[in-house]
């Protein structure tokens, strides 16, 4: 998991002043804004939605569309009026008075008109929302890019907005959804399940739970020291705690052996806890629960530590430059620079870029001139680093000059101060006074993976709906652990039995055909109530315990067409994870391509999975290895010409080997 310091402000929010397609660009960002958060109503704008505004008002938010801002969206309703011309005539009074007395007895609305500028491609917004106008200007950006080909990876890429999740009943498209029978009919047939199996047990055995082998494994030996082994792992994540705020004092810097300690330490923290199941010889049941939440930790440490490691050089960087506008403020302008000094032209042609730069942008908006995290201006080569190096060579320099770079540092300051900030609304939790056990303590107990200074919050606790979601795990946790033990433990054991009892490998290979058809359906239970019971049941928990308002921890995976589709929505908080901190890390410090990262994080995901295969079968084989590879070329296989289009055989071959998978895998790993 260890990696070198993640290049992750190499590209700076990028203003475009002209869209390549500016109609395509506005319609996929206005319809982006269709998808309403929660509070606010559902579905697309309908023409009673559709306000008219006076041209004239709020002159003061016309601006250029493309103006990038970060801005979470509000639970509130928007209207908008696109027009190709530039001129829009005011409707009619009495019916804007209709509609505003239909509309704001029930939700907030935000008047918008959209204008054609006088060059080809651009657009102008005009609202009485500035937070709304942000939100539109980044959409429009956002696509603008994607439509050109410009985009690139950021470290703010990821955005945390205020969501539930699909099958919550919080979420009115889950309640409204056309099928949301076939999800009550799931639980009734669950239901009947247990009720069937619970009489074949009484009528077998006299017990309604039946020899409940798998309950004794979970119970009987170990489980305190288990729990405690798991509190100490929770505990011993502190230490990317205290490694951070040693560097925040300075006794380390990131750049240079922090960020070594940080990477030798994640692999002593998962080699420890992994010994400790091997040693005590731990079931399934207790290796399967350590193992997985080590590697949550171990995700949440990396993330925490490389985050602030970066933000660390960020502010390194930026106590630099404060020196160098110390050192500027302290010069006495000289009447003329002189002509024959070897560094004079440069610098006139520095102070002459930061005037003509000034002039044509905004100060807040400007393109960082160097790489944020850089703390060696000898080595750097950017505007930023060469007047560095003129101010500390102690070159004379005139008034104009001398006013210039101060301007151009104080801009690239100010760029510093946001990055420090993150998404933050609050400017004191920037780094380094993020650095607070309450925070870190928060973060370690938020279903996140990726770190932030801030997210999206809920204003209270609804105790009711934790004790509902908590129910409802323990009672899916039930259901998994009589699904294993009526239909899945007695293959396990009867495979074992064939193994130690001498059967060859040839007899066993005839009977896989029928081990792997016997735990079909079984194991595509298990896999179904296990997702539910984590990203459904248990995240949702967390969340509203913290109050954390993101509940985007699934997408509609079910629907996929490929396999790279399912990859990116079955878990999100590991797809992010994986796209910041592996992806483009791979990319900014190794400089690999798109398609280098992609397979170094495909390989990362493989190995992973393999490891977990490892410490339940304490065995090498490779085979979860080789069929998680086995998405590369078939996620390459649905982007060609034989499958593009074809959405519904792509769900088949999705559903086929989602069926088959996870019962041939366990079947060759019980066999072989």
């Amino acid at each position: 998991m260890a990696s070198v310091d993640p290049d992750v402000g190499n590209a700076s929010n990028p203003g475009l002043r002209s869209l390549t397609d500016g109609k395509s660009a506005m319609s996929h960002a206005l319809n982006g804004l269709t998808s309403q958060p929660p509070g606010s109503s559902e579905g697309s704008w309908t023409p009673e939605d559709m306000s008219a505004v006076s041209e004239g008002e709020n002159e003061d938010a016309l601006r250029p569309a493309g103006e990038i801002g970060a801005a979470d969206i509000r639970s509130r309703s928007t209207t908008a009026i696109p027009s190709d011309d530039s001129s829009i005539e005011p409707p009619d009074d009495n019916d804007n008075d209709q509609r505003t007395k239909k509309h704001d007895s029930s939700r907030e609305s935000i008047q918008v008109i959209i204008q054609k500028s006088g060059n080809r491609g651009q657009y102008f917004l005009k609202a009485d929302d500035p937070e709304f106008l942000e939100i539109v200007n980044a959409g429009i950006e956002r696509e603008a890019a994607k439509l050109s080909g410009k985009t690139r990876s950021r470290l703010r890429d990821l955005v945390f907005t205020r969501q539930f999740t699909t099958f919550d009943r919080q979420n009115p498209r889950g309640a409204q959804s056309p099928f949301h029978g076939f999800f009550t009919l799931f639980w009734l047939s669950m239901a009947l399940l247990l009720f069937k199996i619970a009489a074949q047990n009484w009528k077998d055995q006299g017990s309604v739970f039946g020899r409940a082998e798998i309950i004794h494994l979970m119970v009987d030996r170990d489980l305190v020291l288990m729990l405690a082994t798991d509190a100490m792992m929770c505990l011993a994540t502190g230490f990317g705690f205290l490694l951070h705020k040693a560097i925040a004092h300075g006794y380390l810097t990131w750049g240079r052996s922090g960020w070594i300690i940080q990477s030798l330490w994640e692999i002593w923290f998962t080699c420890g806890s992994i010994w400790v199941c091997f040693y005590r010889e731990w079931s399934w049941t207790h290796t399967v629960f350590i193992v997985l939440h080590n590697i949550v930790l171990l995700m949440k440490q990396h993330s925490y530590g490389f985050t602030n490691g970066y933000l660390s050089r960020v502010y390194r960087r930026k106590q630099l430059l404060e020196e160098k506008l110390g050192q500027l403020e302290g010069m006495d302008a000289q009447e003329h620079t002189s002509p024959t000094s070897p560094s004079s032209p440069e610098i006139q042609a520095l102070s002459a870029t930061a005037l003509d730069t000034s002039k044509s942008e905004n100060l807040l908006h400007r393109r960082s001139i160097g790489p944020k995290y850089s703390t060696n201006f000898s080595q750097e080569q950017s505007e930023i680093a060469l007047m560095a190096k003129a101010i500390e060579s102690g070159e004379p320099l005139d008034a104009e000059q001398i006013h210039a770079f101060t301007r151009i540092i104080r801009t690239e300051i100010t760029i510093l101060d946001e990055e420090l900030r993150g998404r933050s609304t609050d400017p004191t939790n920037a780094y380094p006074n993020n650095l607070t056990i309450t925070n870190f303590l928060d973060w370690t107990c938020l279903p996140t993976l990726v770190y932030e200074v801030e997210y999206p919050r809920q204003d209270f606790i609804n105790w009711w709906y934790v004790a509902e979601k908590f129910g409802a795990t323990l009672g899916v946790i039930w259901v998994m652990i009589i699904i294993s033990q009526a239909y899945i433990y007695p293959i396990v054991v009867e495979t074992v039995r064939q193994k130690e009892a001498g059967m060859s490998l040839d007899a066993r290979w005839k009977e896989f055909p029928w081990v792997v058809s016997d735990m079909l359906f079984p194991m595509l239970l298990e896999q179904l109530l296990a997702w539910y019971v984590i990203w459904e049941c248990v995240l949702n928990v967390l969340a509203e315990v913290t109050k954390f308002a993101d509940r985007g921890f699934y997408g509609d995976w079910w629907n996929s067409v490929s396999f790279d589709q399912y990859a990116r929505d079955w878990n999100r908080p590991v797809h992010n994870f994986l796209l910041r901190h592996v992806y483009h890390s791979t990319i900014s410090a190794f400089h690999l391509s798109k398609m280098g990262a992609t397979l170094v994080t495909f390989l990362l995901s493989a190995v992973v999975h393999e490891l977990l295969m490892f410490c339940l079968f304490k065995k090498v084989r490779g085979y979860l290895f080789a069929f998680q590879l086995s998405q590369v070329p078939l996620a390459a296989l649905s982007k060609t010409k034989l499958m593009r289009g074809k959405d519904t055989l792509g769900n088949i071959v999705f559903w086929f080997g989602l069926f088959i998978g996870p019962s041939l895998i366990t079947s060759l790993y019980l066999i072989v």
